[in-house]
């Protein structure tokens, strides 16, 4: 039999409530066993909870009961609205972990039960996982929409299309000899398939979930001694970089998560870049300066002497520009930390490049293993086009069951541990 779970679902007390949640075969009797009695489905109830061993008054708090399968689990499911002190949640979880067939919750339990019992599939779960984690606002709305199921309706449409084709497969393969089934050749297959693999890529050309996340990475870079670090805590609003008139203090990499304007960035102050150093440990942090630069989505190179990158994610910043000795340098932006010059244009083209590189507010962006997938089935129906319709009904079934894979319908234990491992207990 499945075990009954619980758990503290909100945060960590003191605080003004505390809510338990209950959720298996055993989570009627639970509740029966605190408040007495049943409360009417989806109605919060005032109740007096007692201790069933003493008869102690526990606490008076709101009760709530959804029957399975329409819950949050899709199981039996109670919530208890309690007052959130520490005495109160620490004696309720005592009691209940001493009730008959209860045992306490692990990270990601809840939501996991809600997968395995149909009421989300893995990409909501994976939405949800990430408006937990979410940060800024874009994170948040793009988050939403993967839980709110947006993710999961494309993905329905286009299982849908990929049975109806698949249907004409098998009827011109097992009725072709019959007067009722049209002889029109692979032509409208083909077409069907070519509509989806346009509408496929199209969402792989969308900016990836790990952008967003993670954000837009921008190394600062440039020779020793021109302002990168200075630059890095003007953005940041901090000192999160030590700043020094001597040249090389920066030896490491230095990541700095910021948002602005609700757009996630990673900045990364990098060692100057020069020839010829004999320091073995500023020789390490240039090569890890080259090897940030190259992967990075945006450069702001503080330097006089342009290297070769490329142009689309370079930008030339000439930095100090309050020093008469380098008002006339040139550069796409001239700042000054100092005074404060230019660091509106800087941060406003910094939004602009955002905008081009992360998805649009309240879009649905693919993770890594959603792409693969979605590039899998992309390219059994792209490259695998034959005239032979065997060929062809195998390529169908290859390319559903990379949307099936996407949904969690034929996903691995590992990797679901993996998921539902990263939430909170009691989500």
């Amino acid at each position: 039999m499945t075990k009954t779970i619980y758990a503290l679902s909100s945060g960590a007390p003191p605080a003004a409530l505390a809510v338990l949640r209950i959720s298996g075969p055993h989570a009627a009797a639970a509740l029966t066993a605190l408040a007495g009695r049943l409360p009417q489905a989806r109605r919060a109830t005032l109740a007096r909870l007692k201790d069933p061993r003493d008869g102690d008054l526990l606490d008076q708090a709101l009760i709530l009961w959804f029957p399975g399968p329409a819950s949050a689990t899709g199981e039996d499911l109670a919530e208890l609205h309690l007052h959130g002190g520490r005495a109160v949640v620490a004696r309720m979880l005592s009691m209940l972990a001493d009730l008959d067939g209860l045992t306490p919750a692990g990270p990601g339990d809840f939501t996991r039960r809600a997968f395995e019992n149909g009421r989300i599939d893995l990409s909501e779960a994976e939405g949800l996982s990430d408006l937990l984690f979410a940060e800024t606002e874009l994170q948040r709305r793009s988050a939403l929409a993967s839980a709110d199921g947006g993710l999961s309706d494309r993905i329905a449409g286009w299982q849908t299309a990929l049975l109806d084709v698949a249907a004409q497969v098998e009827a011109l393969l097992d009725f072709s000899d019959e007067d009722d089934v049209p002889d029109a050749g692979n032509a409208p297959l083909e077409a069907a398939v070519a509509v989806l693999v346009d509408e496929m890529d199209r969402w792989l050309a969308r900016p990836p979930a790990e952008r967003l996340r993670d954000g837009i990475r921008v190394a600062l870079a440039g020779p020793p001694n021109a302002g990168k670090s200075t630059l890095l805590n003007a953005l940041a609003g901090r000192e999160a970089a030590i700043v020094s008139p001597r040249a090389g203090t920066t030896r490491d990499l230095i990541e700095v998560p910021i948002a602005l304007a609700g757009r996630p960035f990673l900045l990364v102050d990098t060692a100057g870049l020069h020839d010829g150093t004999e320091d073995e440990i500023e020789a390490i942090g240039i090569a890890r300066a080259h090897r940030v630069i190259e992967s990075s989505d945006l450069v702001l190179w503080l330097g006089d002497e342009m290297p070769a990158l490329d142009p689309a994610k370079l930008v030339r910043v000439h930095a100090r520009s309050d020093l008469p000795s380098r008002r006339d340098s040139g550069g796409d932006i001239a700042v000054s930390a100092l005074t404060g010059e230019g660091m509106d244009e800087l941060v406003a083209m910094l939004l602009a490049r955002a905008d081009q590189l992360l998805p649009l507010p309240g879009e649905v962006a693919l993770n890594r293993r959603q792409r693969d997938l979605l590039m899998q089935c992309r390219n059994a129906l792209a490259d695998r086009m034959p005239d032979d319709l065997l060929l062809l009904a195998e390529s169908l079934r290859l390319a559903r069951q990379a949307l099936d894979r996407m949904t969690g319908r034929a996903g691995t234990e590992d990797m679901l541990d993996a998921l539902f491992g990263r939430f909170c207990i009691g989500k």
